[in-house]
């Protein structure tokens, strides 16, 4: 069974840093885009950011450009994504998930075959 199993959140201060990972088992995924979403209470999930299958042109929605990076390791089968400066407005459940489709399609939930549970991210004043 594929899965895709993120780790990393926490609760932590306004400011502070969190690094999020998201593994995948069952299945390499080096082919794949990588794309963070997250879906704060009562909010539809949304689009953070996703990455190429080579690492390169990654791209962000813009309430997280130049605080957020997406990364990833294809030798270790794992994405990264880093959050610094961290605000109240980024507490939510923070999923991981894959895509065959090409980057320009990133931003859109279905374009995402497989998804991981999700991990907490809050973040106080």
């Amino acid at each position: 069974q594929v899965q895709l199993v993120e780790s990393g959140g926490g609760f932590v201060q306004a400011g502070d840093s969190l690094r999020l990972s998201c593994a995948p088992s069952g299945r390499t995924f080096n082919t794949y885009i990588m794309g963070w979403f997250r879906q704060a209470p009562r909010k539809e999930r949304e689009f953070v950011a996703a990455i190429g299958w080579s690492g390169g042109s990654p791209y962000y929605t813009d309430s997280v450009k130049g605080r957020f990076t997406i990364s990833r390791d294809n030798a270790k089968n794992t994405v990264y994504l880093q959050m610094n400066s961290l605000k109240p407005e980024d507490t939510a459940v923070y999923y991981c998930a894959a895509s065959t489709l090409p980057l320009t399609l990133a931003a859109r939930e279905r374009s995402y075959s497989y998804w991981g549970q999700g991990t907490q991210v809050t973040v106080s004043s």
